[in-house]
């Protein structure tokens, strides 16, 4: 198979199961839940333990991929594993690999795209890098520092407040966005759109 016919995959991080759902943590699940309701997929259970869908992004013609949304199913500090399974079993190139995180280091509700770089401290990214090397693209969501002396790990596991919800539903929809323009029109013109 071609470069060409491989699909783009695209990891939300986060962590599964109910009560992680709503956290600052898992605003990736949050954007490809979006992504997956936009192409009209339903997540399924894949042996690499992850919840997958696949389908096409982006408008019709040339600028239309197969695209496989993931959210692993392991915990953030163990993604690495089953997003190397899946990247073997749809034979992705790193290139077309595209995960979508909270970002400590970018103020709420900011959206960064890039290719590779560290880790940054994120233990998602951290298991990725570490299963396949760190040059796959990120979509970076903005979630700030905690407040006054909150450990990060505290922080990244609580749900988003009250006034952040307020803009939560325009982050995902500006985060999903991103990710569609990065995968139809390439990175320099998704950061051009999207990069604040």
């Amino acid at each position: 198979m071609s470069d060409d016919a491989a699909p783009w995959l695209i990891v939300g991080l986060g962590n599964p199961g109910p009560e992680y759902a709503g956290n600052r943590h898992n605003i990736g699940f949050m954007v490809v839940d979006l992504l997956a309701e936009r192409i009209g997929g339903k997540f399924k259970a894949h042996k690499a333990r992850a919840q997958v869908v696949e389908g096409r992004m982006g408008p019709p013609g040339p600028a239309n991929r197969r695209v496989v949304l993931a959210k692993p199913m392991s915990f953030m500090n163990l993604s690495g594993g089953p997003v190397t399974a899946l990247r073997d079993f749809y034979k992705v190139p790193l290139e077309r690999i595209v995960a979508v995180h909270d970002e400590l280091d970018i103020d709420y509700p900011t959206l960064r795209l890039k290719l590779g770089g560290g880790d940054n401290g994120h233990n998602g990214l951290k298991s990725m890098t570490k299963s396949m090397g760190a040059d796959y693209h990120r979509v970076r969501c903005g979630i700030g520092r905690p407040p006054g002396r909150m450990q990060v790990a505290d922080f990244v596991l609580k749900d988003f407040s009250s006034t952040e919800r307020k803009e939560l539903d325009w982050f995902v929809d500006r985060a999903a966005d991103a990710v569609e323009c990065l995968v139809s029109e390439g990175l320099e013109r998704a950061q051009s759109a999207y990069n604040s």
